[in-house]
């Protein structure tokens, strides 16, 4: 039997997203180059349909493969659960409570995706518009404001709003212009396709399968599946009503490119396995503010891409201290996410009579109660609680179980140390 190991959770998180930014970034630079190579032989308003649709294609071929190996049980246990997730017990079909976010996962994922595709094909160079995908962090805190019980706290919004800045900063180029169609396409196609697919990802992840904990690996498998068949679809039509013939076009370029692309998706595949258990374990927002670190990470993988194609690499001085102004922007923005968590149970004790399932509900209602159980012993019922800020969040959470009349008592414990198995 292998041995788990344990690493404290809130180190875990920023592992397990700063590993998956890593990944993206090689993917990012190896993206590039093909795209480079298929503008050789194609128009570029061609290239990024062609690349896109093998992207999910090639793409699946090579996830199932990976998953298949991931499978392979060493020592009682299976080696994706050992290296990647340890809530991985194999592939499986998925559950009805799992079909709708999937559904909204792979839709959100194809409209993001052909969004970022017509805006490389309408700009020769999409640098000057591109970083105002970061802006996406803002989208997700404005749909956690209005949609999830545990809203953003203010040094929560503050430290989003440094990271997008620093991130618009740390990637933005003077060399391409903004038009109007592309960054209007980045606001209302691209953005906001990436928060239906992050929120559903969540989701997902969130969600306890047979009693157990969701694996990453089964979710991005089943989302590639479902985003391949919402991108075949959208091309059908653009194809049919513009009479191109884009997925021919594809499948035919399939074969020259399939090596390339495989190494290209199999580290892309790490990359969201990776970005989805992370968001298991912290708010979409905070995610992928901690993913805005790429900035820091594609400096080196531009040098290194430079010496393979020829590409714009910053010459002016005032341009590498903006981009070094964004990126300590978005150094210290993540740095005052990790400080600021608190971690908290609460153990209650009901009034004689009172009927526990009434009083988990209200307890529930508060703000920054993160889950609730009913358990025996001595107390009746434990609130996880976790908050930004301690003095202002252990007084409101206080405030509001001294106004439920049905509780007899409760003690509140700060957790000073949290872990979780790597």
């Amino acid at each position: 039997m292998i041995p788990a190991i344990r690493v404290r959770r809130k180190y875990l998180f920023y592992i397990v997203a700063i590993t998956s930014t890593i990944f993206s970034a090689v993917t990012v630079g190896i993206d590039t180059v093909i795209t480079s190579r298929l503008s050789e032989y194609h128009p570029s308003s061609e290239v990024s349909w062609i690349y896109g649709f093998n992207t999910f294609f090639i793409g699946l071929i090579t996830t199932v493969l990976i998953c298949l190996f991931l499978s392979v049980r060493v020592r009682g246990r299976r080696l994706g659960s050992v290296i990647i997730d340890p809530a991985f017990n194999g592939l499986r079909f998925i559950t009805k409570e799992e079909f709708k976010y999937h559904i909204f996962a792979g839709l959100g994922n194809a409209i993001s995706t052909i969004g970022y595709f017509y805006v490389l094909s309408l700009m020769v160079d999409p640098s000057a518009v591109i970083p105002f995908f970061r802006v996406v962090i803002l989208y997700l805190l404005l749909v956690e404001m209005i949609a999830e019980k545990n809203a953003p706290t203010l040094i929560e919004v503050q430290s989003s709003v440094i990271v997008t800045l620093g991130a618009i900063l740390g990637s933005i180029s003077i060399s391409g212009n903004i038009e109007i169609a592309p960054l209007a396409a980045m606001f209302f196609v691209v953005n906001p396709g990436w928060v239906l697919f992050s929120i559903s990802q969540r989701k997902l992840k969130l969600l306890r399968i047979n009693g157990k904990p969701n694996d990453s690996i089964n979710i991005r498998l089943w989302n590639l599946i479902f985003t391949l068949v919402f991108v075949t679809a959208i091309m059908l039509i653009h194809d049919i009503s513009t009479g191109t013939s884009y997925i021919a076009d594809s499948l035919r370029n399939c074969r020259e490119i399939f090596g390339i692309v495989a190494i290209s998706t199999s580290i892309t595949f790490f990359a969201y396995v990776l970005y989805i258990r992370a968001l298991g374990m912290g708010k979409a927002s905070i995610t992928e503010a901690v993913r805005a670190s790429i900035v820091i990470f594609s400096i080196p993988v531009t040098f290194i891409i430079s010496h393979v194609i020829e590409i714009p690499v910053p010459q002016s001085t005032v341009l590498w201290l903006i981009k070094a102004i964004g990126i300590i922007l978005v150094a210290l923005g993540i740095l005052s996410f990790a400080l600021a968590q608190v971690t908290a149970y609460i153990f209650i004790k009901a009034k004689s009579g009172v009927r526990i399932e009434k009083l988990i509900e209200k307890i529930w209602r508060i703000r920054g109660i993160e889950s609730v159980s009913a358990v025996t012993g001595n107390y009746d019922i434990i609130a996880k609680v976790r908050i930004r800020t301690l003095p202002k969040g252990y007084e409101r959470i206080i405030r509001k179980l001294e106004s439920i009349p049905d509780i007899y008592e409760f003690r509140w414990y700060s957790v000073l140390k949290e872990w979780s198995i790597v």
